[in-house]
């Protein structure tokens, strides 16, 4: 049985980590090499850095930022934010990065998805994807970190993508992100027994509970969280002891 993982986010802006509510109020989380580094020995399965505002400033990832982390962890290690084309991909995977997100860019040129996969291998590509519950109930493709609405349902762009040669699906509800009242469990249900890929949640955590829900009642593959381990509510050692007792696969 393929273990559960748990994956800290570093959201960057400016150099430094931050932490939203609902994609805004954006407040100071500390040092991301010190962080990295903190996560790395308290055995997260993963990292992922985001640089959060790359796309909107129309600017390439912090390369230098990246090195820096990489050199420093011995876990697999994701980089996204204003990636718009393979030497983009090839640059952060030479400066130590394992896999790449791609979002904005990979949305308005589809065609990016699968030149990054006939490149790199699909396992390399992960598709975050920023989603939104409206009114009508159904779940939209955000972009741009959130600040522009699309019309396109989350699935059906889950399942294009898909289709392409994503690997990995990130799947961050900006309804839930920040509010620490647990992750969206029916979208992230129907992409996981949706889609032949895994699937990350992200966006929610509060609680350790929660990430038994988002586990058994949503089959999610990973779950991502930032602030509960950022402010230190929450520590990866004590959270994968409690999943362990909840006989939930993980690695110890």
């Amino acid at each position: 049985m393929l273990t559960k993982r748990i994956i800290p986010c570093l959201d960057i802006k400016d150099g430094r980590t931050v932490k939203g509510i609902n994609f805004e109020s954006i407040r100071d989380a500390g040092d991301p090499v010190e962080l990295a580094i903190l996560y790395s020995q308290q055995g997260a399965d993963e990292l992922v850095f985001l640089d959060i505002t790359a796309t909107v400033e129309k600017r390439k990832t912090l390369v230098e930022l990246v090195k820096r982390i990489a050199a420093n962890i011995n876990i697999p290690f994701t980089v996204g934010g204003g990636i718009s084309a393979v030497e983009d991909v090839a640059l952060l995977l030479q400066n130590g990065a394992d896999k790449v997100s791609v979002n904005t860019a990979a949305f308005k040129n589809p065609t990016l998805i699968s030149d990054l996969s006939n490149q790199f291998g699909s396992q390399c590509i992960v598709l975050a994807i920023d989603t939104k519950k409206e009114e009508d109930g159904e779940w939209y493709v955000y972009l741009n970190g959130g600040r522009t609405k699309t019309d396109t349902k989350t699935m059906e762009w889950a399942k294009q993508a898909v289709a392409l040669g994503a690997g990995e699906i990130l799947l961050t509800s900006m309804n839930n992100d920040g509010t620490k009242n647990g992750f969206a469990l029916d979208i992230t249900k129907a992409l996981s027994t949706t889609l032949p890929i895994p699937v990350i949640a992200s966006g929610g955590a509060g609680t350790m509970e929660h990430f038994t829900a988002v586990f058994k009642d949503a089959g999610a593959d990973a779950a991502l969280a930032a602030s509960i381990f950022h402010y230190k509510e929450i520590g990866i050692p004590d959270l994968k002891n409690y999943l362990c007792q909840q006989n939930i696969p993980v690695r110890l």
